[in-house]
């Protein structure tokens, strides 16, 4: 067999396991040489983060709460100025995609290392991409500066995810998966990547979402999220996620939920241009195609899949269309037109299943 392909394989540690935040900390931080460290949290998960921290002791000089999603400016430029306050040699966060998106703010101004801990399935911490919003507009990019250089996954921090985020941060790493599966240039090991974690994230949502304490399944739910953000990062955004990135942006609708909103319908748009990626998706949800795949695991784990259950109004349907048109789609297996565009989002507005009128 003759094989032929090229991709960046990222730089990173990962410490992985059921309690590896509670013990792990400490010595991640003696191999950065971790002295003066910013901590980065929202208000919300402040008293479960300080406990994680405590054995960090007088190493934690910072802690800055001002975290929102999407990342606006005005809050990079505020955790910029938290972590020159009080000369951060490290940034430590702990929380969902918001938070890394944050410390990834600070690492694309300062030369600074990041920890990472998630507790949720957002997959970021595994990307060198970086996204910021101003006002309606929000600009993503890939930066190996903000890759984090240490990432702990602890499967117990996400036993506390109401089942409701469970299923939506868990689409949101799915649709990860799905546009590195269709990505044109997609190599066999990012390929294999972004199969496994398919399979991984389609048994393992409705067992978590079923009973929020199988310690186990929710293992296997971060170690599917921790393979999207690995084949996300050996690949790139596509047109599910610059869909999700202008609704974010422009109309500050939540991510995770714009996430499971909008893929069944781009992956119903795309499925008749990428056949094997399409096949491949299928034969791991164990459906007949790929958009009823994903359509039925969001079902069975009870997602909302309506923009207008979001907050999204029905005028800024054809905002959204042209705020996309603006944007490139060479890389998407489908020729994508205005048309398009509206079909996605009409049906995403209204939570339709794909095909229905």
């Amino acid at each position: 067999m003759s094989v032929s392909f090229s991709y960046d394989a990222l730089p990173g540690r990962v410490v992985f396991g059921a309690g590896a935040a509670r013990h792990a900390l400490p010595d991640q931080m003696d191999r950065l040489g971790a002295r003066n460290i910013l901590l980065l949290a929202t208000e919300h998960e402040r008293p479960m983060v300080e406990e994680l921290a405590a054995p960090l002791g007088e190493r934690v000089a910072g802690f800055f709460t001002g975290v929102r999603p999407h990342v606006p400016v005005d809050v990079a430029a505020a955790a910029v100025a938290a972590a020159k306050d009080i000369r951060a040699d490290c940034v430590l966060a702990i929380g969902g995609g918001s938070t890394t998106g944050t410390a990834k703010a600070i690492a694309l101004d300062l030369p600074l290392p990041i920890v990472v801990v998630p507790t949720t399935y957002a997959g970021s911490e595994m990307t060198p991409v970086w996204g910021l919003t101003d006002g309606e507009k929000k600009t993503t990019g890939r930066n190996p500066a903000v890759l984090p250089r240490v990432v702990v996954y602890d499967p117990e921090l996400t036993l506390s995810l109401p089942p409701s985020l469970t299923a939506t941060s868990g689409v949101n790493a799915l649709a990860h998966c799905v546009e590195a599966l269709w990505f044109p240039h997609i190599g066999p090991i990012p390929r294999l990547t972004a199969e496994e974690g398919v399979l991984a994230l389609g048994r393992a949502l409705p067992a978590v979402v079923r009973d929020g304490a199988d310690v186990a399944a929710r293992s296997d739910a971060l170690y599917g999220a921790h393979l999207a953000g690995m084949a996300f990062a050996a690949t790139g955004s596509g047109l599910h996620h610059k869909i999700c990135h202008v609704l974010g942006g422009a109309f500050d609708l939540p991510h995770a939920e714009v996430h499971t909103a909008v893929l069944p319908h781009v992956v119903a748009f795309n499925e008749p241009a990428a056949v094997e990626a399409s096949a491949r998706i299928a034969a791991a949800l164990g459906a007949r195609t790929a958009a009823e795949g994903i359509a039925g695991l969001i079902d069975r784990i009870g997602a909302s899949t309506s923009l207008a259950a979001l907050g999204m109004q029905a005028p800024e349907v054809e905002h959204a269309v042209d705020l996309l048109m603006a944007k490139r789609y060479d890389e998407n297996p489908r020729a994508v037109d205005e048309t398009a565009l509206r079909l996605i989002l009409d049906g995403a507005y209204h939570g339709r299943r794909p095909g229905q009128g």
